[in-house]
């Protein structure tokens, strides 16, 4: 007998995955985590393509590397579509200053988690009017987040040059390079955009998700978690369940 065509519901999820490897990791941790499971057959299937070499996606939005990201994520969502995906994750906000192009070569969805993140926060505070950003230097300086926000009227408050720094800092020089994260300095950023008028605080940058992780934000409910908020969207979008604690 020949292979049996699975059902759309059946197919994996695509991961485009590497940017960062950590955050990846995260990810695919939170999504099983998440997942309503009895069994290892309750889970969702994913296909992760765990590109790490791809160029830094900031680096290139601040104009400081010729190295173009874009046609590499291009290329890797169309290698997970041959595989036969049914749409397409990508776990990292930075990363989305591409989105254009990434849909631009596939026709499978794709999953959006600066959408994702923006409905989250609306559904989580009525009436919304103002959010905190915490992110890379590229993600606020590409707009993805404000620009959505700014759809609904919302706007997205972002660190001063002295604390952008510093979230620069926790990214790369810590998390991004395997060492202990200052979660006092973390708190304290986040604590001064609260104090501008914040009513949640974004972490869109899924380096900051593995801060939120690892020292257990995601109980806090001044915290709005990004690659939280794509685990669950990816869940539900795969036919699954989201677990509640």
């Amino acid at each position: 007998m020949g292979d049996v065509e699975p059902a759309p519901g059946d197919l994996p999820v695509g991961v485009i995955g590497g940017v960062g490897p950590l955050a990846t990791a995260y990810f695919l941790q939170l999504v099983v985590e998440r997942t309503q499971a009895d069994r290892d057959q309750d889970h969702l299937d994913m296909v992760v393509l765990n590109h790490a070499t791809i160029p830094d996606r900031t680096d290139f939005v601040l104009g400081r590397s010729d190295a173009d990201p874009g046609p590499v994520l291009a290329r890797d969502a169309r290698r997970l579509e041959a595989f036969g995906v049914s749409f397409l994750v990508m776990p990292c906000n930075t990363a989305h200053y591409f989105t254009r192009q990434v849909q631009g070569a596939v026709t499978v969805p794709f999953v959006s988690i600066i959408d994702t993140t923006v409905d989250a926060a609306r559904s989580r505070v009525p009436g919304l009017e103002a959010v905190g950003l915490l992110a890379t230097a590229g993600t606020v300086a590409s707009g993805v987040y404000q620009d959505a926000f700014a759809e609904h009227q919302v706007d997205a408050i972002v660190p001063d040059d002295a604390d952008q720094a510093l979230v620069s800092r926790i990214i790369y020089d810590e998390v991004k390079a395997g060492r202990p994260v200052d979660i006092a300095t973390f708190r304290a950023v986040a604590g001064r955009l609260l104090d501008r008028g914040a009513q949640v605080v974004i972490l869109g940058c899924t380096e900051l998700s593995v801060v939120a992780v690892d020292h257990g934000l995601l109980a806090e409910p001044q915290f709005l978690d990004s690659m939280d908020q794509l685990a669950r969207a990816t869940i539900v979008r795969a036919g699954h369940t989201v677990r509640e604690d």
